[in-house]
């Protein structure tokens, strides 16, 4: 019958043993998996990582490509202590390095994207001495040429800048007509409304081409008769002459 072992000696074998665990965990590397882009753009391939062990000068990225009808897989960038950058072929001048291991970034930089550019990207990480089995990551990208697709975010910016103000322009604008013609519709002259020119019993019209006649105007009820048509007075004395008569 064995001895038994004293507890502080078994949980200090499995704190051992917990750190063994964490040490032969191996590297996690994402990538975005899809990518879209224009001819012409500069688009990120991105690639970022998790390791139990800082990054060092032995920490290495690898990006490989892989045309998207098949073919070999052709080297796109290395960094190991420092970016080595291709000095040939159609990736020569058109990879920047903008990542930081310290930060766990391992993304790159394509310019000038082409339809040749069409494929698959993968990106390997490796930290030595413990991370160094992590699973590459990879990168689907398809580039269309410029002007045969809209995207929809360029939809939006149309949409947000030039028809929705038009819109409410149009509106704005419908609505003031309708209250316009609205008030003038309201807009009517009274019954009892009369005029200086009704009040004398004649119209502009009638002045300029010539005076009424004075019996004319003495039918009319007016309070200046007396001032408009002297008339007025001659036949209130002639009605007193007959009457003594």
């Amino acid at each position: 019958m064995g001895c038994p072992q004293h507890p502080k000696t078994v949980l200090f074998r499995l704190l051992v043993l917990s750190f063994a665990v964490c040490q032969v965990r191996p590297m996690q590397i994402s990538c975005s998996g899809t990518l879209q882009a224009i001819q012409g753009e500069i688009l990120t391939l991105s690639c970022s990582f998790y390791s139990t062990s800082p990054a060092s000068s032995r920490t290495s990225v690898e990006w490989s490509y892989r045309p998207k009808g098949g073919g070999d897989t052709l080297s796109v960038f290395h960094f190991i202590s420092q970016p080595y950058l291709p000095k040939e072929g159609s990736f020569m001048g058109r990879i920047k390095w903008p990542g930081n291991l310290a930060r766990g970034d391992a993304s790159l930089l394509l310019l000038n994207a082409s339809l040749s550019d069409n494929g698959t990207y993968t990106c390997a990480v490796r930290n030595p001495p413990g991370d160094v089995h992590g699973s590459p990551c990879q990168t689907e990208l398809t580039v269309t040429p410029r002007g045969t697709s809209v995207r929809f975010s360029d939809m939006a910016v149309l949409m947000a800048f030039i028809l929705i103000p038009s819109a409410i322009i149009t509106l704005v604008l419908l609505g003031s007509i309708c209250c316009s013609q609205h008030k003038k519709t309201t807009v009517r002259r009274s019954p009892i409304e009369v005029t200086d020119v009704e009040e004398f019993g004649y119209s502009r019209h009638k002045m300029k081409n010539g005076p009424f006649p004075c019996c004319e105007l003495y039918l009319q009820e007016s309070v200046n008769d007396e001032e408009f048509c002297p008339c007025t007075e001659k036949h209130e004395k002639g009605a007193i002459a007959e009457s003594q008569c």
